[in-house]
């Protein structure tokens, strides 16, 4: 098809196919992507429908449709509630945490082992850090209680060989978010660098190799070559984590944490599982929840209007 714009000159357009041709087309494509999208709409979508029960006074026995509405009854008592101040607070803090080191450290670890240039020993350092990431928080807790028992456990030895005294990491509300961070890191910044070392890898081997002619070394090429090559992965990668940053985790914080430590430890997720199940108050832990979802989605949207005014790009 062409579309006359001068006398002579025919500029060709493209017919447009319709989405049903489109899916005949690539029906293959379309059968692979269909599981994915029949578990987020069972998983992810469908269940949005249970939010309306943050607006009701929820009763098992009538229903959701027979339950009493109330508004926002229930988001005020959130906000006027002692207790959830302080959980979202801690939330805050070890997200915030949580954030900065999963961020940070991912990106130096894949920055040094790109400079690796022993092959054997790089295999083997990407294996092992990889390792914890597919070990289940219920194993990888008993690991680290077993570490940090303040009877036997490995640290508080070192300790006493040095003249310390036992520390009870996982009671003690100084130590506790400590303990929190630095185990998050350690299970996930092996599999944080997958990405970052996929990214170094489409950087042109023709930069580094003028970067040496010029005379710079290997900090220099890594500061003004590898980071702005990687740079538009990392601000994906730091949006989509302000997504989570009201989940501190609820995995690892449940198995470590105990009632000496709820002042520190107490974070959403802990709070609205004991609210919600464990004392059966259904619709205020689902508006506790609610408000977490909608900060998560203005923080994802508004960090990607940030990140494209600077023409960073962003994931849309």
């Amino acid at each position: 098809m062409q579309q006359k714009t001068e006398p002579g000159i025919a500029v060709p357009v493209l017919a447009k196919r319709s989405i049903w041709k489109d899916i005949v087309h690539d029906k293959y494509l379309y059968l692979l992507f269909l599981p994915g999208a029949l578990l987020l709409l069972v998983f992810k979508y469908f269940p949005l429908y249970g939010i309306i029960i943050a607006f009701k006074d929820f009763n098992i026995f009538s229903g959701v449709s027979g339950s009493e509405w109330v508004g926002f009854d229930h988001f005020i008592r959130l906000f006027q509630t002692p207790d959830f101040k302080q959980v979202l607070w801690n939330t805050l803090v070890i997200s915030f945490y949580k954030l900065v080191a999963s961020f940070v450290f991912p990106i130096i670890l894949s920055l040094l082992l790109n400079e690796v240039r022993h092959m054997a020993f790089k295999r083997i350092t990407q294996s092992v850090i990889y390792l914890p990431h597919f070990i289940s928080w219920v194993v990888f807790v008993g690991i680290i209680t077993a570490f940090l028992n303040p009877v036997d456990g490995l640290f508080n030895y070192v300790l006493k060989l040095f003249g310390g005294a036992p520390i009870d990491f996982l009671g003690s509300a100084d130590h506790f978010r400590a303990v929190l961070v630095s185990t998050d890191v350690y299970k996930g910044v092996g599999w944080g660098t997958i990405i970052y070392l996929a990214a170094i890898s489409g950087v042109s081997p023709e930069l580094y190799e003028a970067a040496i002619m010029d005379g710079a070394n290997r900090f220099r090429r890594m500061w003004h070559i590898t980071l702005p090559a990687i740079r538009p992965v990392i601000i994906i990668l730091v949006i989509l984590s302000l997504g989570g940053i009201l989940n501190a985790g609820f995995q690892q914080i449940y198995l470590l944490y105990s009632p000496l430590v709820y002042d520190v430890g107490d974070v959403i997720d802990t709070y609205v599982y004991r609210e919600g199940i464990q004392s059966a108050n259904y619709s205020f832990a689902t508006a506790a929840g609610l408000f977490q979802s909608v900060v998560a989605v203005i923080l994802i949207v508004t960090a990607n209007k940030i990140a494209s005014k600077f023409g960073d790009g962003g994931l849309w």
